[in-house]
């Protein structure tokens, strides 16, 4: 009978499967929310007066714009060691259950974040519009649901949408298929593929070198 296969419901089964769907939540939530907060930072250090007072220190435009960029990256990342990692440690205090596993998606959910912030400060120094740049940044997130459908839509289009929708699929960050690395990782199991996020960084990287290139050549 198929309920004599199941395996038994033990403590750590309930632990790991906790966890995954903390993971998942903080992933999306947090990333979501993570962005609203600091999505006006960048337009802000272009506001009049503070950008010119910045480059006329001798500094390089270039440090000045990683700076900020490892400032934000460095803030979300601790925030998410500090929600994530406390969640792991009380679990595993109060259960006896320790999942280490479970860490390693602090380091997707900041990754991601990344990504997803290279395409608010695309627009940032494009527009210099906060409201601009969340607004692309959650349309890409909205678009990455449609595009995690992949296998199913792609067959049903015809012979120019396809390699549209293929090069979207592949140039776009896939933030819902994501989802499903961080809850693999959270409950200790093997991932089946990484390209997902490996597609992502890549476009992540493409956006801050747009930047970077924008940033360095813009005439403030």
């Amino acid at each position: 009978m198929g309920g004599e296969d199941a395996p038994p419901l033990t403590l750590s089964r309930v632990v790991v499967a906790v966890e995954s769907v903390v993971a998942g939540v903080a992933y999306w939530i947090g990333i979501l929310l993570a962005l609203f907060a600091s999505a006006s930072l960048f337009p802000d250090l272009q506001s009049d007066g503070r950008v010119e007072l910045l480059l006329s220190k001798p500094i390089g435009r270039l440090n000045v714009l990683l700076g900020h960029m490892l400032g934000v990256w460095s803030a979300i990342g601790i925030l998410a060691v500090y929600l994530l990692g406390g969640v792991w440690v009380i679990m595993s205090l109060k259960t006896g259950v320790w999942n280490p596993r479970f860490l390693f998606s602090l380091l997707l959910v900041v990754g991601m974040f990344a990504v997803m912030y290279a395409a608010v400060m695309l627009m940032g120094v494009w527009t210099e519009s906060t409201a601009l740049g969340l607004i692309v940044s959650y349309g890409l997130i909205f678009v990455s649901m449609v595009l995690a459908a992949a296998d199913q839509i792609g067959p049903t289009l015809g012979p120019v949408g396809r390699p549209v929708f293929w090069g979207l699929y592949h140039g776009l960050p896939n933030f819902t298929e994501v989802t499903q690395i961080v809850s693999t990782l959270a409950k200790g199991e093997s991932v089946s593929s990484w390209y997902p996020f490996v597609s992502s960084l890549l476009f992540g990287g493409a956006a801050y070198a747009v930047t970077g290139y924008w940033f360095v050549r813009r005439d403030f």
